[in-house]
């Protein structure tokens, strides 16, 4: 049958039927729903002997003691296409024992929504968005965490990552453009003052609050600035 076209073609492409045929049984298949025989997380699944577990370790300023948090995971429908790894279990350990009621409530909470099955990533962003009274700090690397609580979120959201429930969607072009810029007006800026700096100072010398020169050194006991004279001791 014979198609008479009365527009112009702006466009075109070649159709695969091989492809065309692939992508539509890769729909269905995702579509269809799983056979009953199919397990899922539930909380009547039974723990099983070996569970596959990571630890990571949470170092903080706020204590002289790491925690550790262990989450184990269970192995659903292993050896077949459906076969899904999901987190069974957390436990936290530590020598600070200044929060181990609380501690000990959140890890079986925490358990008990894990073996509740379902969507459980929502437990990260709960965690994350507590904060501290006293404050917040910094971890290793410059991420503000505002407390510990919210640090312990943070390692939660690594192992759901980790094992697939979680994807890192990455940043778009825009703000790749927007860090890019700024990195390079702040590398700029560095090296324009690098060598705006007079070379007389000495090399361990450190930042002035009163001038903004890297010219402050010891002096008789005391810090003072070679460049404006500002002294701790005046």
């Amino acid at each position: 049958m014979a198609i008479k076209i009365d527009k112009t073609i702006v466009k075109y492409n070649v159709v695969n039927k091989e492809e065309e045929k692939a992508k539509a049984a890769e729909e269905a298949r995702q579509t269809a729903e799983p056979p009953t025989n199919v397990v899922q997380m539930h909380e009547k699944v039974e723990r099983p002997e070996m569970l596959l577990g990571s630890t990571y370790k949470i170092k903080t300023p706020l204590s002289e003691h790491a925690l550790y948090v262990t989450i184990n995971d269970i192995i659903l429908n292993p050896g077949t296409e459906y076969e899904l790894r999901r987190p069974f279990e957390i436990f936290i350990n530590s020598k600070n024992m200044d929060h181990f009621q609380w501690i000990v409530a959140l890890t079986r909470i925490v358990s008990a929504v894990f073996r509740k099955g379902g969507d459980v990533t929502f437990l990260v962003e709960e965690l994350r968005s507590v904060f501290d009274p006293r404050g917040g700090y910094f971890k290793k690397g410059g991420k503000f965490m505002p407390s510990l609580v919210a640090e312990l979120g943070d390692a939660i959201e690594t192992h759901l990552r980790m094992i697939g429930m979680l994807s890192d969607d990455g940043l778009d072009q825009h703000q790749k453009n927007l860090i890019a810029e700024k990195r390079a007006q702040y590398e700029t800026t560095t090296q324009e003052a690098e060598e705006n700096a007079p070379s007389e100072f000495p090399d361990s010398a450190q930042l002035c609050n009163k001038c903004s020169t890297k010219a402050v050194i010891k002096m008789d006991g005391c810090l003072t600035c070679l460049n404006c004279g500002d002294s701790k001791c005046q």
